[in-house]
């Protein structure tokens, strides 16, 4: 009786796993992640009046590792060390999602933009990112050095002199009723807007 007790949990808790993998490795709605990233920003404020942002990070490594005396790092970083971790975490969950939790199955997308990238050449999807436009032979060509190099240095650029990133501004910023967070939220979108329909385009046919 004992023994068959045994088993009986055991399997029950080999089953309960197994459902709660397959519960994890399925498609979610995008609505569940924007409501776990919207409940971040209270609860970051609830547990230690702290705002939530990521391109605040680079000023603070910066800021860590640069002794020079430059008035824009000279501040203190050391007040700001938990957002490493919490930076730090969301590589890590990446990493982790990448590894054990990716199906086996290609990207799934719109049929519509799949065809607009059929044009462009963009046709593998066997990858979180496709490999026709994400390898080390694209960066060495005009279309990594707009892709990589300089869409890289401005999005750097634009957070900082934004003062923000997308999630300090549209999602921190908006909740507390910050004008200049309205502001660069629209142009965010407006940038995002022109560079998905007319930019992107015109460098995946370079």
């Amino acid at each position: 009786m004992i023994y068959e007790l045994k088993y009986l949990r055991e399997n029950y808790f080999q089953h309960t796993m197994f459902e709660l993998i397959n519960l994890v490795k399925s498609p979610w709605h995008w609505s569940v992640a924007g409501i776990l990233v919207g409940l971040t920003v209270p609860a970051l404020l609830i547990l230690g009046n702290k705002h939530f942002g990521i391109s605040a990070n680079l000023r603070h490594a910066c800021a860590a590792c640069l002794p020079a005396n430059i008035p824009f790092f000279n501040y203190e970083w050391k007040k700001e060390v938990w957002n490493f971790f919490f930076v730090g975490g969301l590589i890590l969950g990446a990493f982790l999602a990448a590894q054990f939790l990716q199906t086996s199955g290609p990207v799934d997308i719109h049929p519509n933009l799949a065809n607009d990238l059929a044009q462009s050449g963009i046709t593998d999807y066997s990858s979180l990112v496709p490999q026709q436009l994400f390898n080390l032979e694209n960066l060495f060509t005009w279309k990594g050095l707009f892709f990589f190099v300089i869409g890289g240095f401005l999005v750097g650029f634009g957070a900082r002199y934004a003062g923000g990133c997308t999630s300090g501004h549209a999602i921190s910023g908006l909740s507390n009723l910050q004008w200049p967070s309205l502001v660069a939220t629209i142009f965010f979108m407006v940038g995002g807007f022109v560079s998905a329909n007319l930019i992107v385009p015109f460098l995946l046919n370079l």
